[in-house]
């Protein structure tokens, strides 16, 4: 692991772009299918090494701490997230495109990455400090963009409705998809951000269902009206 700087005080630093860039993933990756099985308090350094391949004296020196770990895998998945979102938002035009991106940039990175999904929902409060405080603000500019996507809407509808509730309805919708998404049923991250869309629309609308794809709707519907308590995990944003 030549090209990984040892851990100070901040992320790992690459000497060579590229190569670090796949050999912190792989990391990374490895780090993540293990805080996914065995939860952040259930896991090990040593654990994460067998896992990567690194060793456990490697591990220590080039990251330190699996809190660090954590750290770094939630800010390589909301800086990817944030960063595709406004890649897309750039050739999206009028209100309602925009949050449709949103809701398939989202399902996108996430279907993709069932298990940082899976981790960034359960370990979502444990990181505190400054570690803490540079991912919410990640999640706060990744919560701002949502929002002002739906004040735009609501002013080109003249809607009113209360934007905080239907932003986070929205995340508690998409965010627990990796409890009961089955592509065989369900279909790919367009089609059912294309249902998710649908629902959340017809609900901030206070309209009626749209026809088609019922069966997916009504599946989706039940799950976004899961009890408060199963769902308390979701991202927090605010």
């Amino acid at each position: 692991m030549r090209n990984l700087q040892p851990n100070k005080s901040g992320p790992a630093a690459p000497a060579n772009g590229s190569r670090f860039e796949q050999q912190l993933g792989k990391i990374l990756e490895g780090a993540t299918a293990v805080f996914c099985e065995k939860g952040y308090e259930g896991a090990s350094m040593r654990d994460i090494a067998r896992q990567t391949g690194l060793s456990l004296a490697g591990m220590y020196h080039y990251f330190g701490s699996k809190e660090r770990l954590l750290y770094l895998i939630q800010k390589h998945s909301f800086s990817t997230i944030v960063d595709r979102l406004r890649s897309s938002l750039a050739h999206s035009s009028g209100a309602e495109e925009g949050i449709r991106a949103f809701i398939q940039n989202h399902l996108e990175y996430f279907l993709a990455h069932r298990q940082a999904m899976k981790v960034l929902s359960h370990e979502d409060e444990v990181l505190t400090g400054e570690y803490g405080g540079q991912i919410a603000q990640r999640k706060r500019e990744y919560y701002h963009l949502c929002r002002e996507l739906l004040n735009r809407y609501k002013k080109e509808k003249g809607l009113q409705f209360d934007s905080r509730m239907a932003i986070l309805s929205l995340f508690g919708m998409m965010n627990w998809i990796y409890t009961w998404y089955n592509p065989r049923l369900d279909g790919d991250a367009e089609r059912l951000a294309a249902e998710m869309g649908n629902l959340f629309f017809c609900g901030i609308a206070g309209g009626t269902a749209l026809h088609s794809g019922d069966s997916h709707r009504k599946r989706a519907n039940r799950i976004a009206q899961q009890p408060s308590a199963a769902r308390r995990r979701s991202f927090s944003f605010a």
